[in-house]
């Protein structure tokens, strides 16, 4: 059997359980994980302002597709001891870890089998990433730029292999002897330790990529198709398909859609996507049919909330004040 939840019905569970587990630090809470789902917790650690350590330890009852919304998304990994995640993007495995940049999260489902799940997880607010470095978002290297977008730029996604150097981190972190503020340094010093060599993998993947796949110019027929591609997109406004299915459509390979889109239109395809959703939006509001929700929800935010953040970014007011600002025009 398998259960089905949104990302805020998910959450909600755990808010209705908040029978939190003794911890002995301020900084670090242990939830008890909400029995309709599983047994065993989740911990949350805050290591500091834009730096949070999360460590899973859970049993589930049955499998669980989670319904993502579009979003903003931070700099991420995940490290899966045990049990693993299946999404349209990617997966991973036990023994495996997943690193997302920064930027843009289309909407996508993201399952969890029904077995022993134990995973250490880490967001990282973009710019302390980049003061950690002692650089600016402007000035990283380019074989580290794909960590570090804003919307409407789709982020970054990969799977890599945990090395035995990741595992030692992994278990200290595990096995931390210490407590209080001793405990917080350590815990960040291997956070920031694992950062690191994950940043090394990327390094590698950067030259191997460079020297398997060098620069194309792209055929005039693959041109046509990324157009079609395009056109599909957004004729699906409320129900985008997949890279993969969109590639298939168009009779491409999910590379050469990828790298054809941002030759062709100077983005990526979900960014071409998110857009035109706020331009779409952005109409819709001037013609005063529908509320706010309502246009929300006809060209694909699940989240209004998401979609005033997304529409103020892009035109530098709410939709609620664009709307009122377009009445008082008129």
């Amino acid at each position: 059997m398998t259960i089905t939840l949104s990302q805020y019905d998910y959450r909600a569970l755990f808010q209705d359980a908040e029978e939190n587990a003794p911890t002995t630090d301020e900084f670090d809470t242990v939830w008890k994980y909400p029995e309709q789902l599983g047994q065993g917790y989740w911990r949350e650690i805050q290591l500091r302002d834009g730096l949070e350590l999360a460590i899973a330890h859970y049993q589930l009852h049955d499998s669980i597709v989670m319904q993502l919304p579009e979003r903003e998304h931070p700099l991420e990994y995940t490290f899966h001891l045990s049990g693993g995640h299946t999404n349209q993007g990617s997966s991973a495995r036990a023994g495996q870890y997943s690193l997302y940049g920064s930027g843009l999260a289309p909407a996508e489902l993201t399952e969890w089998s029904d077995t022993k799940q134990v995973d250490v997880n880490v967001h990282i607010d973009p710019e302390l990433f980049t003061t950690w470095l002692g650089q600016t978002s402007a000035s990283l290297p380019q074989e580290l730029q794909h960590l570090i977008k804003s919307s409407p730029q789709i982020y970054h996604v990969c799977s890599g292999t945990t090395t035995g150097a990741m595992q030692t981190a992994l278990q200290q972190i595990l096995q931390c002897p210490f407590q209080g503020i001793t405990k917080r340094m350590y815990l960040e010093s291997k956070v920031w330790e694992l950062m690191a060599l994950l940043i090394e993998q990327e390094l590698k993947r950067h030259e191997t990529t460079k020297s398997i796949y060098p620069t194309h110019s792209l055929k005039p027929d693959d041109v046509d198709r990324i157009h079609q591609a395009r056109n599909i997109l957004l004729q699906r406004l409320d129900n985008p398909p997949s890279l993969i299915e969109l590639a298939r459509q168009v009779g491409l390979n999910d590379c050469t859609l990828k790298r054809g889109f941002r030759q062709v239109f100077g983005t990526t395809a979900f960014g071409c996507l998110h857009e035109h959703r706020l331009e779409q939006a952005r109409q819709l509001l001037e013609e005063r049919r529908l509320n706010i929700s309502e246009i929300a929800q006809s060209i694909g935010f699940a989240n209004r909330s998401y979609f005033a953040a997304a529409f103020r970014k892009r035109f530098g007011v709410t939709p609620r004040a664009y709307l009122s600002r377009d009445r008082n025009s008129a």
